[in-house]
């Protein structure tokens, strides 16, 4: 409702009519001012109450705490957030161990809540994965799959240490070169930073940034690393915790090298079971006749493409790694992506045509296809995964974790072994083997794992829920294919936004049927 109202003229010795006359001018003013305040959709905008939290992070100067806030203003860059959101950026201490030192801008993005003012909750603080993935590029490019919490928070993102605006980290031939060069281009260009764009300090960052909302406690949404990050936040402020969603979980007893293996026979036995669908259900499968003879079949398409790429649009081609990840890609989107993988698997093996399985692969939130990205997500998934990850083997080791991964995956073998070389002569050390998640104290984190997952293996998001500890992790189980649930199975859509809009956890061992039910 509009806050104008017609005003009743309090001046004596008018007439009746001139009465009229005035009340109907006012009621006319008044509905045009209402008029005016309704946005796009028709829902009238009430006054905005911002909301104010009371428990800064603890250690930290007053300047970057009481002392500063956060000024929104429309977004410039990029493109797609031109319309309908604000930017900003919040100065967070580079070092948390040296918080009166030098400071960094932390880029972020808001989508304002459409709800009634007086049923806002707050601000829902998203992280879509990588690591290395855009959190300012990325709200406007998934807001759909997040738009119907509108009503009751603020949709907020950002772009974590080391990514795209917020002291990006450049491992390229210049300074200013987004592509990777390897460890020795980081150091050059970005060596003052890489000691602190780990996990820790960006769960650190999260806290101020909770502060800054104005909220007394973190309400979270993560994916894929965005768990590994929000677990991290859990574990250092559990009396900061309000509604947190783990989806997709990474397994955090698991180091590097075992997340890789894990992973590699997760991808495999996704694939299997694309081609067995294949091969019941789709004529001409490209495939063949099941599992055993599609992995032949691939074996000798990956071979065709190392000797002779396929050319994939945009003077772009398409080798036999490229052929792993862009399957692996569309394995992510469960059983939606299998008829096209079917179809673009045929062009590729028929027609030489590599177009349509890479315009099919999506690089949001999958780590390993970032170096194809026209940022500088490889670098900062480097960096990130090298400042968490202590795990420095040796070449005998390496050349023994490379023969087992191979070993594990008759399609995506050979191009998932070359990941574990990743951090191997990267010049500083990483923090931990594995990350600390214990959260004793901390309300309910809701943790969605799937079973067909081919990314994020559905034992770690047991292990997650454990981990977080007794009262603490509440597993979620989506009985689906695919690299994530929310909003694509209903039934987890509907008890993740319960738990969102009222706090309350769902029933301890609560599974919603899917794909593979």
């Amino acid at each position: 409702m509009s806050d104008v109202q017609p005003m009743r003229s309090g001046r004596p010795g008018l007439s009746i009519g001139v009465r009229v006359i005035a009340v109907v001018v006012l009621v006319a003013i008044g509905a045009v001012a209402a008029w005016l305040q309704r946005d796009g959709s028709g829902r009238s905008e009430q006054p905005r109450t911002e909301f104010t939290a009371s428990n800064p992070p603890a250690g930290l100067p007053a300047g970057l705490t009481t002392g500063q806030h956060i000024r929104w203003t429309r977004c410039t860059s990029p493109p797609t957030a031109r319309t309908d959101y604000d930017c900003a950026t919040m100065k967070a201490p580079l070092d948390y161990r040296k918080p009166d030192g030098r400071t960094i801008d932390v880029a972020l993005i808001r989508r304002k809540a459409t709800g009634p003012n007086n049923r806002r909750i707050g601000s829902l603080v998203l992280n879509f994965g990588g690591p290395g993935v855009s959190g300012v590029s990325g709200l406007p490019e998934l807001i759909n799959q997040y738009e119907h919490l509108l009503d009751r928070y603020d949709l907020v993102s950002f772009d974590p240490r080391g990514v795209g605006a917020t002291i990006p980290v450049r491992c390229g031939k210049t300074a200013h070169d987004t592509g990777y060069e390897g460890g020795d281009a980081c150091a050059e260009h970005s060596g003052a930073l890489l000691p602190y764009v780990g996990t820790s300090h960006t769960a650190r960052d999260l806290d101020l940034l909770r502060y800054l909302l104005g909220d007394q406690r973190l309400h979270y949404f993560g994916v894929s690393y965005g768990t590994a990050l929000g677990a991290d936040y859990a574990h250092l402020y559990p009396s900061h915790v309000g509604r947190l969603v783990l989806e997709a979980p990474v397994d955090p007893t698991e180091d590097f090298d075992e997340k890789k293996l894990s992973q590699v026979k997760a991808v495999q036995a996704a694939f299997d079971r694309f081609a067995a669908h294949c091969a019941d259900r789709i004529r001409h499968c490209p495939t063949g006749s099941g599992p055993e003879e599609a992995a032949r079949r691939m074996a000798r398409l990956a071979d065709r493409l190392e000797k002779k790429p396929a050319p994939a649009g945009g003077g772009k081609t398409l080798d036999a790694d490229d052929l792993a990840y862009a399957v692996s890609d569309h394995l992510d989107r469960g059983t939606d992506g299998w008829a096209p993988l079917a179809k673009a698997l045929t062009a590729l093996i028929d027609h030489n045509d590599g177009r349509p399985l890479n315009k099919g692969s999506d690089t949001i939130g999958s780590a390993d296809r970032a170096a194809t990205a026209p940022d500088n997500s490889r670098a900062a998934l480097t960096a990130i995964t090298c400042a968490d990850s202590s795990l420095r083997p040796d070449f005998a080791r390496l050349d023994k974790d490379e023969a087992r991964i191979k070993a594990a995956s008759p399609v995506f073998g050979a191009a998932w072994s070359t990941g574990i070389y990743l951090c191997y002569d990267w010049p500083f050390d990483g923090e931990r083997a594995t990350p600390q998640v214990d959260a004793d104290g901390a309300a309910p984190v809701l943790v969605v794992g799937g079973t067909g997952d081919p990314t994020t293996p559905y034992p770690g998001a047991r292990h997650m829920a454990r981990a977080l500890g007794e009262r603490v992790g509440v597993l979620l189980t989506a009985e689906e294919e695919g690299h994530g649930s929310y909003p694509q199975n209903r039934c987890v859509m509907k008890t993740v936004d319960h738990y969102l809009r009222t706090g309350r956890s769902p029933a301890v061992g609560t599974v919603c049927r899917g794909s593979m039910s």
